[in-house]
């Protein structure tokens, strides 16, 4: 489904990935994991054909990611931020109906089939409650929650995300990698997901690519990837600072089911930063 051969980006004539070899299978879940500046986000980049490499080729789906329009690749890969931005007042409900784009009538717009994409998304995301809201005066948080929703109703068998928990709290971090592990097993969708969080990661994806300084260092189960002496060498931290969650990994009760029950929105804090 994923295919990057020989691939090398220069930033400036640095590389910032260097001669990367990447093979992912449909319905593989896989995590990228490796210290800031490693060139993860890049990697991605690569895959959505948002940066083309100097060298190397890159795949979607069997097709060269060049040769394909941003409609073809919508319609093959959808992708959740980092840091999500929304220029422009739009409610939540609108937000999610984008994913929709790729597949609804150029003329007639949104059809039944698409609004019904749209109310499962939201159902499923569990961000049923910020409804009617301006996305933009949405916490950190809750706004990561909307674009994941937006991601789900696209319905594209790629699902690529770069650090999708990053402004969550610990529940609700939790709940997207249950979503992750679910869309994974029950729908078939293909995950590559850049995680920091190494207890995440380990937990909830049975193959991790290891990368540092733009060069996949180690591929394969949590357990191989990330021994000791890799965390040693790659982060520079001891082992004992790092608590990494053994499988199985447990699917439990949907997030509709569980915002509903608490009402919290998953916003990481209040203040300012959470803003």
């Amino acid at each position: 489904m994923i295919r990057l051969d020989a691939v090398t980006v220069l930033y400036r004539e640095r590389a910032a990935l260097h001669d990367v070899h990447l093979h992912v299978e449909a319905g593989e879940r896989v995590a990228i994991v490796g210290p800031n500046g490693a060139g993860k986000s890049t990697l991605l980049r690569v895959v959505a054909g948002l940066l083309r490499p100097a060298s190397g080729t890159a795949e979607l789906a069997g097709e060269r990611v060049e040769r394909l329009d941003r409609l073809a690749v919508a319609r093959r890969l959808a992708v959740v931020p980092q840091l999500p931005t929304l220029p422009f007042a739009t409610t939540v409900e609108e937000v999610v109906a984008l994913g929709r784009l790729p597949h609804e009538h150029p003329i007639r717009g949104m059809r039944p089939g698409d609004r019904a994409a749209v109310a499962a998304a939201i159902e499923r995301v569990g961000v049923g409650h910020l409804l009617g809201r301006d996305a933009r005066e949405l916490s950190l948080g809750e706004r990561q929650l909307v674009l994941l929703a937006m991601a789900v109703a696209q319905a594209a068998p790629v699902l690529v995300l770069d650090e999708p928990t990053v402004h969550l709290d610990l529940r609700h971090q939790v709940e997207v990698m249950e979503l992750l592990a679910d869309l994974n097993a029950r729908d078939g969708t293909t995950i590559l997901a850049v995680l920091h969080d190494l207890g995440l990661a380990a937990h909830f994806f049975p193959r991790l690519v290891l990368i540092d300084r733009g060069r996949i260092v180690a591929d394969g189960p949590p357990a191989d990837v990330l021994s000791e002496e890799r965390i040693r060498e790659v982060f520079g931290v001891d082992p004992v600072f790092v608590r990494l969650a053994a499988p199985p990994i447990p699917i439990s009760r949907p997030m509709a089911a569980s915002a509903a029950s608490s009402g919290r929105d998953g916003r990481q804090s209040e203040g300012p930063q959470g803003r």
